[in-house]
């Protein structure tokens, strides 16, 4: 901790009472000479201040808030400032059956509060932690927990991020985004200083963006960096949350990342500077957050902050059963999103991460629990996705929703409002269908190949709203896609319980490593024609990091608690010619127009109607007519389902480029639309191919081939 971050406490201890102070801002804020603290609750009686040590260690002084009024208990501390460490006791009624349950033995911490310090010797998950005692979830436990919980401490005042003026601005068109999590990527990087790897500093590392900016990435979405607590289970187990969805500071910076994990203020201020290097570099910052739920786990999980505040409103509850809270999330809980004061402190938190940490947007995890009204259900206009549009801050923001959640009618997929982007699983099951020859037929190629026209287009959205992956951290890497024909998760612990089942894979062979020259033959051609359908598809596409280096994560699709080389990129065994292929598909996407246009691209027949600036697209037959309804319902399945798409720039009487895909083991010929020339500027396959061709194109085996129509 460093001497910055500490407050001397006994300048505060002789206060007798709390000054009434401000209702507002939530939270703890110097000012004036002091610290006015703000805290919300619609059914606490009364809610104590409570000061402790520097070190947390010690209770010193406990003070009541002044309040409430509009449900706001508020007081101001002279003398207080940054660096002094708090918690609070709630004081209400203990009835749990109607979704209540104050216990002021337990120290809460801050919903708003900036910075979290964890107990000295860390922190167990302990039966002190519950609000109720173990045996009975009917009876408060009267133990206090203080000196094993978490307290918060005061942060500085709010300032402007480093990075907050110098965003790069990526046209919606052009972006290219990277899911990738700041210790995986640099943890083995053997470019970037072993005291650096693994952290935020290492990820702003000049050999960390040159990766990128070689790659043609414009976006980073980072995994989870907001505070994290990891499950009982997992610490019985004696392995972490890795990946980060279970947040427990939404205000703060998690330190594990961190060249400094024991001071939370440094931590935050090289979070800033790591965004501020990613925008000179010309890289957008987006952040995955977990607004969805909270560590507290079901109604007979721990009182750490939420809970004991007031369980009521926190938190969704079933309508016929106020003592049960609705599960939403597989976790127990879902937040109540709902609630004004719930939606507020979800918006106060996106503020500050833009505001003060200078990121460009958020990934929300499950967002359908966002847009839940009082009732459950899902609505596209709900309250809380109108006051992000209004916001004028946060309406400048990327927004992207994973748009499923746990419940039965969770999957609402293009049914969130602009400007949200959107994951698009569609798209995945879809391209790995067609190059695995699992089914999928040349329409349903098309159409996904096309940004989903039909999921988007009603909300009147652009082909940039679906974000097209192949491999995300949840699920198989591409390189185990073509490896593996089933998951491998004992290591998590779980008796390979967890992880998704069935997910769309086929290794070729035996599983695992192999040296069938065969075997390596078709899992080389499948993953690179599966990076090159992503990359050069309608729509924004999204790498999982580490596809780009072959990167295996050894049959682990569900690699959540895994710190250590299964989830690390290994950077030693980096399949360089895969890279250097990776790289040059997203050049040939910024050269041509067609390939990254944010319009809907209208077909051959539709020429008259479509936008002045919208290229028509014409799907044909490798034999050279347009393709007929019998022909579109023919599956990569069987032999013979190659197929072209020739595209026509806006304003051309002429075809001017053309993208052939053929998922077969077997070469094939494609008619060309006329007798002009054509040059191939792409094949995945990586043969060697004359250029320029007329009247006929090879397509190679299991490959997908670029060609441009050579003016005369």
């Amino acid at each position: 901790m460093s001497v910055a971050s500490v407050f001397d406490p006994s300048a505060v201890l002789a206060v007798q009472t709390l000054q009434e102070g401000h209702p507002e801002p939530l939270g703890s804020t110097p000012m004036n000479g002091g610290v006015n603290f703000a805290v919300w609750s619609d059914h606490a009686q009364r809610i104590e201040l409570c000061v402790f040590s520097a070190d947390g260690r010690s209770e010193l002084a406990r003070w009541p808030l002044h309040g409430p009024f509009a449900g706001v208990f508020h007081g101001f501390l002279p003398g207080a400032g940054p660096g002094l460490v708090y918690g609070l006791r709630a004081q209400g009624p203990w009835a749990p059956e109607q979704g209540h349950r104050f216990n002021p033995a337990k120290l809460l911490l801050d919903p708003w509060g900036r910075e979290i310090i964890a107990p000295t010797e860390g922190f167990a998950w302990r039966d002190e932690h519950l609000g109720h005692a173990a045996h009975n979830p009917h009876q408060r436990d009267e133990r206090d927990n203080a000196a094993l919980a978490h307290k918060s401490r005061v942060a500085p005042a709010a300032a402007d991020a480093p990075g907050h003026h110098n965003r790069p601005r990526v046209a919606a068109a052009q972006r290219v985004m990277a899911e990738v999590h700041v210790k995986g990527f640099s943890a083995q990087h053997p470019e970037i200083p072993a005291a650096l790897r693994g952290t935020y500093a290492g990820m702003a590392h000049p050999a960390a963006i040159a990766h990128w900016q070689r790659l043609g990435v414009t976006t980073l979405s980072l995994l989870p960096v907001q505070q994290c607590l990891s499950e009982p289970h997992l610490q019985a187990l004696g392995l972490p949350n890795y990946w980060g969805y279970n947040t427990l500071g939404f205000f703060s910076v998690d330190p594990r990342w961190s060249t400094t994990p024991n001071d939370p203020r440094a931590a935050a201020s090289e979070f800033r500077a790591m965004v501020a290097s990613l925008h000179a570099a010309g890289l957008e910052v987006v952040l995955d957050v977990v607004y969805n739920h909270t560590p507290e786990g079901g109604e007979q999980g721990a009182t750490l902050c939420w809970r004991g505040l007031d369980n009521r409103h926190w938190y969704a509850h079933e309508p016929d059963a106020p003592a049960r809270l609705r599960n939403l999330t597989g976790c127990g809980n879902a937040l109540n999103v709902a609630h004004p004061l719930v939606s507020r402190w979800v918006l106060d938190s996106l503020r500050y991460w833009v505001r003060e940490m200078g990121v460009d947007g958020f990934r929300f995890d499950l967002a359908p629990v966002l847009g839940r009204d009082r009732s459950g259900r899902f609505n596209p206009e709900a309250a809380f996705f109108t006051a992000l549009r209004q916001d004028p801050l946060l309406s400048q923001a990327l927004m992207v929703a994973e748009p499923w959640d746990a419940s039965g009618d969770g999957y609402q997929l293009g049914q969130f409002p602009p400007p949200f982007m959107e994951w698009n699983d569609k798209f995945r099951d879809t391209q790995r269908g067609w190059w695995l020859n699992s089914g999928v037929n040349r329409g349903q190629m098309a159409q996904r190949f096309c940004a989903s026209s039909t999921v988007f287009g009603p909300s009147q959205r652009r082909p940039s709203a679906s974000i097209n992956f192949i491999a995300v951290h949840d699920g198989f890497t591409t390189h185990d896609v073509v490896s593996y024909a089933g998951k491998h998760n004992e290591a998590n612990g779980e008796g390979n319980r967890d992880g998704r089942d069935g997910e769309l894979c086929q290794p070729f062979g035996p599983e695992g490593p192999s040296s069938d020259p065969e075997v390596l033959w078709r899992r080389e051609r499948t993953r690179r024609a599966l990076l090159a359908s992503l990359l050069l598809a309608h729509g924004t596409p999204m790498l999982c990091a580490g596809d780009e280096l072959a990167n295996s994560q050894g049959g682990n699709n569900n690699a959540y608690n895994q710190d250590n080389p299964t989830t690390w990129l290994d950077w030693a065994q980096a399949d360089t010619g895969l890279m250097d292929f990776v790289a040059e598909v997203l050049a040939l996407r910024r050269r041509l127009p067609a390939l990254h246009t944010d319009l809907w691209p209208r077909p051959w027949h539709a020429a008259e109607a479509a936008p002045q600036a919208a290229s028509r697209v014409h799907w044909r037959h490798p034999a050279g007519h347009e393709l007929n309804l019998h022909e579109w319902h023919h599956s990569a399945h069987s032999p013979g389902a190659a197929f072209a798409g020739i595209y026509t720039a806006p304003g051309a009487s002429q075809p001017t480029l053309l993208l052939a895909f053929n998922p077969d083991d077997t070469p094939c010929t494609l008619h060309l639309p006329d007798d002009a020339l054509w040059r191939v500027a792409l094949c995945s396959s990586g043969e060697p191919h004359p250029s320029p061709v007329r009247g006929t194109l090879q397509l190679p085996a299991r490959s997908l081939r670029v060609a441009e129509h050579c003016p005369i």
